[in-house]
């Protein structure tokens, strides 16, 4: 089977400008979000949802284009296209940043304690829950300017998409209802 990959040439355009840290990151992050995709049968007649993506953790979609597409419908079938590739740069990137974040937290926390990154057998030292929720609490309020505005876009670009699907269906309902006039 072929494998298909949702928006392919806009998927790596985009990944290039949300990933940040050099040409080699670029490359590795690149195989990871492109590694993974799914395949629905060629013959489908509806949108397919894939597995979780490794950064963001978001269902990629494959949006179904019907061969009597309308410019409504292509419209609506973009929007909701762009918005899924908006959420999944916005988590990818926030996701890798709590990562980095997370790890830079408690490597310093266990060095101000005099403890080295591994203990005696060799694994890898942890926080306990009190200590990381001061991490917790410090990366939502440094991030909350960001969250909300992305709050604010999803939201917007939400009852757009909405607004989008009623006129969809309207305009179907009156196609079949100009048919029918037609055939009486």
């Amino acid at each position: 089977k072929k494998n298909i990959k949702p928006n392919d040439s806009l998927h790596h355009r985009t990944t290039a400008r949300w990933l940040t840290g050099g040409i080699q990151r670029f490359f590795f992050f690149w195989f990871l979000i492109s590694s993974s995709h799914f395949c629905p049968p060629p013959n489908s007649t509806h949108d397919w949802v894939g597995p979780p993506d490794r950064l963001s953790n978001l269902r990629p979609v494959i949006f179904f284009v019907p061969k009597n597409e309308s410019e409504l419908e292509k419209k609506l079938r973009k929007l909701r296209a762009e918005t899924q590739e908006w959420n999944q740069r916005f988590w990818a990137n926030q996701n890798l940043t709590f990562l980095k974040e997370k790890e830079d937290f408690i490597l310093a926390r266990l060095k101000s304690l005099g403890l080295g990154e591994r203990d005696e057998e060799g694994h890898k030292r942890t926080l306990n829950a009190e200590e990381m929720s001061h991490f917790y609490r410090d990366f939502l309020t440094k991030n909350l300017e960001k969250h909300t505005s992305y709050n604010r876009e999803w939201y917007k670009r939400n009852f757009t998409i909405t607004f989008l699907m009623a006129e969809v269906t309207l305009q179907r309902a009156w196609e079949k209802l100009g048919r029918k006039k037609k055939m009486a």
